[in-house]
């Protein structure tokens, strides 16, 4: 089965420019943990709610003024539409990640898919070793 098949083509995002009180509002509105940031219609970072929690209020800086490139991370790792979904879980479990931004041929982006999306639709041992591999400490 291919990424395409299983991911999710409503995805949050916002400029360089958002503030992180505007990228909360999307992910309490969207009910969603994660908005990619694009600039110029590319994937330039993405910030989860934890990165908010940690980087941001935990480290005493104050979510209205502070700029989101200042929390984002910046080396996304990402899918690309085409690939096989087994070979994307094994990969979210090896780079301990709950979700990727898919990208198509053009290196656009095209949806994200989570590891909820991957068990819903695929193998579910390869989805618990990989939740197993994520939740493991480094």
């Amino acid at each position: 089965m291919k990424i395409k098949e299983v991911m999710s083509t409503t995805v949050e995002t916002v400029g360089m420019d958002a503030t992180l009180q505007e990228v909360a509002k999307k992910m309490l509105k969207s009910d969603c943990g994660c908005v990619i940031v694009v600039k110029d219609d590319r994937l330039v970072g993405m910030i989860t709610d934890r990165d908010i929690a940690i980087r941001c209020i935990a480290e005493e800086h104050d979510p209205v003024s502070m700029e989101i490139e200042k929390i984002m991370t910046r080396d996304i790792l990402y899918c690309r539409d085409t690939d096989d979904t087994d070979d994307v879980v094994r990969n979210m479990g090896e780079n301990k990640v709950r979700r990727l931004p898919v990208l198509n041929a053009e290196k656009r982006l095209v949806g994200i898919v989570s590891l909820g999306d991957l068990a819903s639709h695929t193998n579910y041992d390869l989805c618990g070793r990989a939740l197993g591999d994520i939740c493991r400490a480094a």
